[in-house]
C-alpha cells in the first residue's frame, strides 16, 4: 500500500537591516513542542502550494506578509510518535519582511525575539530536539545567504519556486 504524507512548510524570517532571525515560542498550551522556540511552521491544506501555504502561514501566525529570498532546504519528520498520520515532508525558506512592521503574534505563540546568530546558538538548546532543529535551519541559511549571487536572489525573489 501507498502511503501519504502531510506537507509542511518553514518560514524562517531574517531582517537583513538589523542581521537578525525571528524566533518564536510555542506557548504552553500547545499539545505538540509547547516552550519550544521555532520559526513560523504550519501544513500545507489540500489545493494549496507550498508556497501558497507559506504566505498563508505567515499571515496567520504574525499578520505580516514576506518575500521568499531563498530555499533552505526539505526535512522529513514526525510531529509526535512515529506513525503515518504524523508524518510530514516540509520544506522551509528563508525570507525577508516586505515591510517592517510590528508583529501581533497568534494564540500559537506566546513570545518572540529577534536574535543574532550567536543569540541564536546561545538560546537554541543542542539537548533539545523540538530547538536542535531551528539551529541547523539558522546554520544553513547564513551559510546560503553568504553565498547566494544578489541575481538569483532576485530571481527567487521575483518568480518564486513553485514551478506551475
Amino acid at each position: 500500500m501507498v502511503g501519504r504524507f502531510l506537507g509542511g512548510i518553514g518560514a524562517l524570517i531574517w531582517d537583513p537591516g538589523a542581521d537578525t532571525y525571528l524566533l518564536l515560542r510555542r506557548a504552553a498550551t500547545k499539545d505538540f513542542g509547547a516552550g519550544n522556540w521555532e520559526c513560523v511552521t504550519g501544513r500545507v491544506d489540500q489545493g494549496e502550494s507550498f508556497e501558497q501555504a507559506l504566505h498563508r502561514e505567515v499571515q496567520e501566525e504574525l499578520g505580516i506578509t514576506v518575500r521568499v529570498e531563498f530555499l533552505i532546504g526539505t526535512t522529513h519528520f514526525y510531529r509526535g510518535a512515529a506513525a503515518p498520520e504524523n508524518e510530514l515532508l516540509g520544506v522551509v525558506y528563508c525570507c525577508t519582511l516586505a515591510d517592517r512592521v510590528p508583529l501581533t503574534t497568534s494564540a500559537e505563540h506566546d513570545a518572540h525575539r529577534w536574535v543574532t546568530l550567536r543569540e541564536a546558538t546561545a538560546l537554541l538548546r543542542e539537548d533539545n530536539p523540538g530547538e536542535a532543529w531551528l539551529a541547523r535551519i539558522i546554520e544553513r541559511a547564513e551559510f546560503t545567504r553568504m553565498r547566494l549571487d544578489s541575481e538569483l536572489r532576485a530571481f527567487h525573489r521575483h518568480n518564486g519556486f513553485d514551478t506551475n
